[in-house]
């Protein structure tokens, strides 16, 4: 047996114990000069087999397009009729004045003065991919968002014109259909983006900056990113040079399917710097479906306000997790509200699945049509309980929110304090909570953001109206061994919820 290292005396040593016997057993060191044994080091046998993407390039471009759409845009008021004729306040002797003479007559009009409306037309381009040999096509919202007509170029540069299907504005997704009852088109399939691990391959195909079919590689650099584009946010982040234009185009998968669909990239230049965002395949391939039997996407609406669950959340409710979404409520009546659900309440399972976080509570809801009856369980005191809600329609979500708030500054009499954390208190004017007047910028209250013009609602989900209640609150849930109090705090029309530690009430 070979040893090889650097200190020859050290070798010595290791050579005679291993004569003697030792090395049947776990060598872990020689006293005074002891030769440490570490775990084995991470190894990954490296492929051996060279390999390009041509053969998927040419397999899948002729089902990607670039997608070229026309808006009719309404010009500005022309500037006789924005801002008055500029030449009426001219002297009758000016050399200009002949024009607008003239102009009144039926003669020339002076140069960029025009009187009649006129409509042009602007172009947008971006990326799309067939779907199907009829001549269904993928694409992105904000590619076709206010477009008159569309045109579908493919890769030997042949153009047809497509009508637009439907759109879903929430996942920036739309559908096209391209007619022609005498072609048969080269389309791709979706594939299981669940199966796809960071650091695999993935081929970008489209049409940045106009230029036409261009292809692109790089890995998948991570999973479920939520770039605050909206709750059903679970985008896989790939390196591929992604650039303007390539919107709607397909990321592929070296089997060419497509595991995502080119949406947004990251860039403080606007151009491509390895940050860019696709929509998923299993999210594409169901709102596609939707989009291509009715036009339209339908989505339950619970109606409520969500936040996630905290640890100090977690300790204030007396929950083990954090997992769930804590609830507060509009104050316009909801499905929600009908069935029970309060302000304060920490939703935990939609019909027996847990809910992770708001988001994933989102994603459970929409994935239900309106009118799903639906099981939700709730938190709530302690205990779990369970509410059955009838879902409505988000399409139709009526966006009325609450007037009641603002006006006149609070009443700064009769201030009180809750000292322990940094809060000075007045009762409002309306009765209904109680205004902090100010906040010490070294307490745990301002770490956790709570400002001056915040009103306490409910502390613990019970409303309170004096420092008597916030007290008694506290109180109450120091008994029931709760390491932290929940404060109900509301901002204009916005509630959130703080839970500040009762050690340092």
């Amino acid at each position: 047996m070979s040893i090889t290292n650097s200190h020859p005396r050290r070798n010595r040593i290791v050579a005679a114990a291993l004569a003697a016997g030792v090395a049947g057993a776990a060598f872990t060191g020689i006293v005074g000069n002891a030769l440490p044994v570490f775990a084995a080091p991470v190894e990954v046998q490296a492929p051996t087999q060279n390999f390009g993407f041509a053969d998927v390039v040419e397999k899948v471009s002729p089902a990607v397009v670039s997608v070229r759409v026309t808006q009719d845009v309404s010009p500005a008021t022309s500037r006789g009729e924005s801002m008055g004729n500029p030449l009426e306040s001219l002297p009758e002797d000016h050399p200009l004045r002949r024009f607008f003479d003239q102009q009144g007559r039926g003669g020339p009009e002076a140069p960029g003065l025009r009187q009649r409306q006129e409509r042009r037309q602007a172009m947008g381009q971006g990326s799309g991919f067939f779907i199907s040999d009829d001549g269904y096509l993928v694409t992105n919202n904000h590619v076709v968002e206010g477009g008159s007509k569309y045109t579908v170029v493919m890769d030997d540069g042949t153009e047809f014109d497509a009508k637009l299907i439907g759109t879903d504005a929430r996942t920036d997704l739309a559908l096209l259909k391209v007619d022609q009852d005498n072609r048969k088109f080269t389309y791709v399939e979706f594939g299981d983006d669940a199966k796809v691990r960071v650091g695999e391959w993935v081929v970008a195909v489209g049409n940045p900056f106009g230029l036409g079919g261009s292809v692109t590689a790089g890995i998948v650099s991570a999973r479920g990113r939520d770039i605050g584009a909206g709750p059903y946010d679970d985008f896989l982040q790939i390196d591929a040079a992604v650039n303007r234009g390539n919107s709607g185009g397909p990321a592929f998968g070296l089997d060419g399917k497509v595991i995502g669909v080119n949406t947004a990239i990251f860039s403080p230049s606007g151009g491509n710097v390895g940050i860019a965002f696709a929509i998923p395949a299993s999210v594409a391939k169901d709102v596609v479906a939707k989009l291509r039997d009715g036009g339209t996407v339908s989505r339950g609406w619970l109606g409520v306000q969500i936040a996630p669950v905290t640890q100090d959340i977690a300790d204030a409710v007396g929950l083990s997790s954090e997992k769930g979404a804590i609830v507060t409520l509009p104050e316009n009546e909801t499905p929600a509200s009908k069935a029970g659900i309060e302000t304060g309440d920490v939703i935990t399972a939609v019909n027996g699945q847990t809910v992770d976080s708001p988001r994933d509570l989102a994603r459970k809801i929409g994935n239900y049509a309106p009118k799903t009856s639906v099981d939700v369980t709730i938190w709530r005191d302690g205990t779990a309980q369970q509410k059955t809600i009838v879902l409505g329609d988000l399409s139709s979500l009526d966006e009325a929110s609450s007037a009641n708030q603002g006006g006149d500054r609070p009443n700064q009499a009769n201030p009180s304090s809750l000292s322990g954390y940094g809060l000075t208190l007045t009762p409002s004017e309306d009765g209904s909570g109680l205004v902090v007047t100010d906040v010490d910028p070294d307490s745990t209250a301002a770490d956790k953001g709570v400002q001056p013009g915040d009103i306490i609602v409910a502390v613990n989900g019970k409303t309170v109206t004096s420092q008597r209640e916030v007290q008694t609150a506290i109180s109450d849930a120091t008994k029931s061994g709760r390491k932290a109090a929940l404060f109900q705090l509301k901002n204009g029309d916005q509630n959130r919820f703080v839970a500040l530690p009762i050690a340092k009430g």
